[in-house]
């Protein structure tokens, strides 16, 4: 399907890239995951009605909007700009008119990622490269600070994943990568065109 197809589909409008957003070196431009990305990650990686999902960097909503309507599960989004916020929850009332007796839900926070308190249901966590490494370590360190207080298994799943982001989760954190998923390049090959899906196995 064409973005404009997904788009019609669940009534929003996430297309476009803003730098102007940016607020300082830390905080990385908007642009959306291609729904073609997402497609082959849910073809490979399975999400259960319990797990709740936070996608940190959330922009307009769109990987929240697409987890919902296939898996029909809890999904947050957290996103420091207020006008991209404003915009993620219009797009919520237009999605809402689509899916009024849909299970789960949608949930859209305005902070600064670091700031958002891990809740104990919280298991699966998205990164877009929102931000830059100091800030990855924060919002990570949060993660697993959770972790030791409501033991549990916990995946983070990162798309485009940069060396810094990698280094980190493998040489600093407990994370484990279980699975990668490399997305088709029509042209060209892209060796940063995939997702890994790194995990921390409850004791």
């Amino acid at each position: 399907m064409k973005v404009q197809d997904y788009e019609r589909l669940l009534r929003i409008k996430t297309t476009g890239m803003r730098s102007g957003l940016k607020k300082s070196a830390h905080h990385h431009r908007y642009e959306a995951t291609p729904y073609s990305a997402l497609d082959e990650l849910f073809f490979e990686y399975d999400l259960k009605k319990s797990d709740v999902v936070v996608d940190f960097g959330c922009g307009k909503g769109r990987v929240p909007f697409y987890i919902h309507s296939r898996f029909q599960t809890l999904v947050k989004g957290v996103e420091m700009s207020e006008e991209l916020h404003q915009k993620a929850l219009k797009n919520k009332a237009n999605y809402r008119q689509r899916v009024k007796r849909a299970k789960g839900s949608i949930r859209f926070k305005n902070k600064l990622a670091e700031n958002y308190k891990v809740k104990p249901e919280d298991n699966r966590f998205y990164f877009f490269n929102p931000f830059s490494i100091e800030n990855f370590r924060r919002v990570v360190n949060n993660i697993l600070l959770s972790v030791e207080e409501e033991n549990r298994t916990v995946d983070i799943i990162l798309y485009y994943p940069t060396i810094e982001y990698i280094r980190f989760l493998e040489r600093s954190t407990p994370f484990k990568v279980v699975q990668e998923i490399r997305v088709p390049e029509k042209y060209e090959k892209d060796d940063h065109k995939r997702f890994l899906i790194y995990r921390y196995e409850a004791e």
